[in-house]
């Protein structure tokens, strides 16, 4: 099979074409995605009285819902890594799961709840055959060694959050106003817009994607046949190790569309100058920083590299993770105002908003591309199906935590995520090294080449 390592790429900006079909494909996808979550619970726990009636379940439960539908949103990648690698190539699944996700999410713009549950299954079977595989496009669009593998990915991450930053604002506010349903509704149309866009642009991914079962040639289908060595043995245990500080990261961090996105709602005082600021607005924060943040932290850490300091793809995961529980001291102190005056300022959710994304900055877009360096080839899509899967086991951590802290309460969950993830990612980093070994050199052979769109050239590492 021939890939962008071998044929000259046509490129925008010091990257292949391609990563902007895919940016904007991403970018619609999680526009449906982030929009429909910052609706989702609280159509759940709204009473249905309401003039925008929900469904008027009890925290726990709606928290409960959440945290099956994002756990199982993300481990549907397995599976959908294993369709990809078996039958039909990367390229393919992600255009089934882009019709899968619209026909979901345009269901749940009925208001019947047989429509509600299938929208949902739709959502997931979706999702589960996209995600995975358009992150390892995106890798595939580069040569191996290439250092603008990172960047590319933290550009690509940077379409995510452009769409989860207009959705919260948009599907957000028309859910919130003017009815839940035509907030589903719309979050349809937006991945109609994204599946579009990519039909479009396959003309630029003509040599990423594809089916290497299909391929004649002779050589891929013996790489398919083969059994994996010692070393791509050794890179498959650190990978499923670094999977752990996944399980955890995320388990924090979706806190946003549920038990953070409840208090900001019931518990917040977000009066701004004699108007209240929708309760979903606030998960937009997370979004507007990543793209106002994004290029700045992969520069910062592309400089670290050069320089000779630490910046290899575990370490940059494991500050990710501290950095990311720091945030939650911050909700520490806000439920510890709200008990003693009753609320809690908006400052606050600001300041852990700020601290989760620079955290996230350092360990998702460089989790995604940790897994294409170090996953082998065969098991591409299927490694970074399980990365998702971990992705979801946290979502599903999220919703217990939620569901706790109806009996613990929000300061000791704060508290306590904010502690666990400092500590942890201490002890990782203890032992850093040790895995980093394990690698052996899968990122040692990086060079930087020309980058037009910075405008400057490095030597070679």
């Amino acid at each position: 099979m021939a890939n962008s390592a071998t044929i000259k790429q046509k490129e925008l900006f010091g990257h292949p074409v391609g990563l902007f079909v895919l940016f904007f494909t991403e970018m619609w996808e999680r526009f449906s995605y982030y929009g429909m979550r910052a609706i989702l619970v609280l159509y759940l726990v709204g009473l249905t009285t309401d003039a925008n009636p929900g469904l008027g379940w009890s925290n726990g439960e709606a928290l409960a819902l959440y945290g099956w539908y994002t756990m199982m949103v993300y481990v549907m990648s397995i599976p959908g890594g294993i369709i990809a690698d078996k039958l039909l190539g990367q390229k393919k699944s992600v255009l089934v799961g882009g019709v899968l996700l619209v026909l979901g999410h345009s269901i749940l713009a009925v208001e019947e709840m047989w429509a509600f549950y299938t929208g949902l299954v739709l959502i997931v079977c979706g999702v589960g055959m996209l995600k995975p595989n358009i992150s390892t496009m995106v890798g595939g669009l580069y040569e191996k060694g290439d250092i603008r593998r990172d960047k590319g990915f933290t550009i690509f991450y940077i379409g995510i959050n452009v769409g989860a930053f207009l959705s919260s604002l948009v599907v957000g506010y028309v859910g919130e106003v003017h009815g839940w349903h035509y907030g589903f509704g719309l979050a349809g149309i937006g991945m109609a817009a994204g599946l579009i866009q990519y039909l479009i642009g396959l003309k630029h991914l003509t040599h990423v994607g594809n089916f290497l079962g299909a391929s004649q040639n002779d050589k891929d289908k013996e790489l398919m046949k083969k059994p994996l060595t010692k070393i791509e043995k050794d890179r498959v245990v650190v990978l499923l190790l670094s999977f752990l500080l996944v399980i955890v990261f995320w388990g924090a961090f979706e806190q946003a569309g549920g038990l953070m996105n409840i208090y900001t709602s019931e518990k917040t005082n977000r009066m701004l100058m004699g108007w209240e600021v929708p309760a979903t607005w606030f998960q937009s924060l997370n979004a507007m920083f990543i793209i106002f943040l994004g290029t700045s932290v992969a520069a910062y850490w592309a400089a670290r590299k050069l320089k000779g300091k630490a910046a290899s793809g575990l370490f940059k995961m494991i500050i990710g993770l501290i950095i990311m529980g720091t945030g939650f001291f911050f909700m520490t102190a806000a439920t510890a105002q709200y008990e003693s005056t009753g609320s809690s300022a908006m400052y606050w959710l600001v300041l852990a908003y700020l601290f989760h994304t620079v955290g996230e900055l350092c360990l998702s877009p460089v989790a995604l591309s940790y897994t294409t360096k170090l996953a082998p080839v065969k098991y591409a899509s299927l490694m970074m199906g399980i990365y998702f899967a971990m992705t979801g086991f946290g979502s599903k951590l999220a919703g217990l935590l939620g569901e706790w802290s109806e009996s613990l309460g929000e300061y000791t969950i704060f508290t306590g995520i904010a502690v666990f993830c400092v500590v942890l990612g201490g002890l990782v980093l203890a032992i850093r090294k040790k895995l980093e070994h394990l690698t052996h050199g899968a990122e040692d052979d990086e060079h930087v080449i020309h980058d037009e769109a910075e405008g400057f050239e490095l030597a070679d590492n």
